[in-house]
């Protein structure tokens, strides 16, 4: 990775979704000793505890095709300060959510880094679905299902507009991996948008190799290096049981694995950030406990 060192930051946001619990999804990926397991790689990991978020309890929900934006932006704000302050004392940022919508932070807050310098990134997402919703699309006015629209300047301006600018990302610099559901009239966002979508079908047929190779060069082509967003969702339940959305037919256990190990063979990844682990769903916390092992891959973990 271009550093050894890491920090460690909770986001741990319970707005975005319908589903409680994910607020606790750092805390069991802590459980599950994701610091002494980094540092065990030789990384220098500082946990730099949790950003504050609002409660669900004491927030009006406000708009019923946005709900709790103006709490959501204020926590990706907060966020998006954490990260660029820690990537630009030569740590990687490695954010545990909380919901996907925490994803506008990291996002802002690294490519507000690169952006200093005259740089520009990319974005490896990955995930059962595309998050490129708008509040006139989306079935829920859940703002988990519209993080990746708002990073590529689609979307409510307190979410795009993080920092003053938008695009945060070039869509043309972004691979998404693992689809396999999304609303309909999330579809033509994802069509025209200038991403690449990778759907369960493409792993399938190409197998998750040729796919993540394809991805790493989306991400890589012209930029500093790319961000990584993982939703633990992307795995199937039956590895993964504890998520805030899941949908069956997910990737295996191998095959994730082997898209964090390409990703660190690769060298480029910037940021990382694992997101909608929930434990009030989970099984002896055996879904953070994957995300961990997930992580240790992606920085530097092998088999030999």
């Amino acid at each position: 990775m271009p550093s050894a060192q890491i920090a460690i930051i909770g986001a741990p946001l319970d707005l975005g979704a319908s589903r409680r619990g994910v607020d606790m999804g750092p805390s069991a990926i802590r459980v599950a000793n994701i610091g002494p397991r980094l540092a065990s790689l030789g990384y220098q990991v500082e946990d730099l505890g949790n950003v504050a978020v609002e409660q669900p309890e004491r927030a009006p929900q406000g708009p019923a095709n946005a709900r709790y934006l103006p709490q959501i932006a204020e926590t990706c704000r907060k966020l998006a300060r954490a990260v660029e302050q820690a990537a630009g004392r030569g740590q990687l940022p490695l954010v545990l959510g909380g919901d996907h919508s925490v994803a506008v932070g990291t996002i802002a807050g690294i490519s507000r880094h690169f952006r200093k310098r005259k740089g520009r990134i990319g974005v490896i997402w990955i995930d059962a679905h595309p998050d490129m919703n708008t509040p006139q699309t989306s079935p829920s006015g859940n703002v988990h299902g519209m993080p990746l629209a708002c990073s590529i300047g689609m979307g409510p301006r307190a979410l795009t507009h993080i920092y003053g600018y938008a695009p945060k990302v070039d869509p043309k610099n972004v691979a998404l991996i693992g689809l396999r559901d999304v609303d309909s009239l999330e579809k033509p966002h994802v069509k025209r948008s200038g991403v690449r979508a990778f759907t369960m079908r493409d792993i399938d047929e190409r197998g998750m190799r040729a796919v993540m190779a394809e991805a790493i060069e989306i991400a890589g082509a012209g930029t500093e290096g790319f961000h990584v967003s993982l939703d633990m969702d992307s795995v199937d339940p039956q590895e993964a049981p504890g998520v805030g959305t899941p949908v069956k037919g997910g990737l295996n256990y191998r095959e994730a694995h082997l898209a964090m190990e390409m990703i660190c063979d690769s060298g480029r990844m910037i940021s990382l950030e694992v997101v909608e682990v929930n434990p009030v769903i989970d099984e002896a916390n055996r879904t953070a406990v994957l995300a961990v092992e997930l992580v240790m891959s992606a920085l530097g973990k092998r088999i030999l």
